[in-house]
């Protein structure tokens, strides 16, 4: 069974990106989104307007909370060959609601990728949560659209984190 990563929130955080399931690439660095080739930290740079992509890890997980965005993920466990989200089995999801209930300044949140959205919607519909939500196209190297149009779907979350 593979585990997601710890959340990465505080009070002041308003967007929370949710992935899937960490690859095997972030699993093995243990780092939200560690493959070399995954775009987030690239967008999150452009989002923020800060470099964080070059930063060290840590420095990069501030660089978030600095400006009110937390990660984490919307499967707590799973089984899973490779890093494909097409392959992940036997899901076990996270309890979004106690990490949505701990957070007071949270205005929306973000799937990062159709697999995250599609469990993490129907997580949110079971706990009657209604945040405003963005369905956005994956970070990850696997999903095959220029980075333009990515960075097109991903900027409208400047205005969540500016307000």
């Amino acid at each position: 069974m593979l585990r997601c990563f710890a959340p990465l929130t505080d009070n002041n955080t308003r967007l929370l990106i949710l992935g899937s399931l960490p690859g095997v690439a972030s699993l093995e660095k243990a780092q939200y989104y560690g493959h070399p080739r995954n775009q987030f930290w690239r967008l999150m740079s452009d989002i923020i307007g800060e470099d964080i992509e070059s930063a060290a890890y840590p420095e990069r997980l501030e660089g978030l909370l600095r400006h009110h965005i937390g990660l984490w993920d919307v499967i707590g466990t799973a089984k899973r060959q490779g890093s494909l989200d097409s392959n992940i089995k036997e899901v076990s999801p996270n309890p979004l609601g106690d990490l949505i209930g701990k957070l007071p300044n949270l205005k929306a949140l973000a799937f990062n990728g159709q697999k995250a959205a599609q469990l993490g919607i129907k997580e949110l519909q079971k706990i009657g949560a209604k945040l405003p939500y963005y369905i956005l196209p994956s970070t990850s190297p696997a999903h095959a659209v220029a980075y333009d149009v990515k960075k097109a779907a991903w900027i409208k979350l400047q205005e969540i984190i500016s307000n």
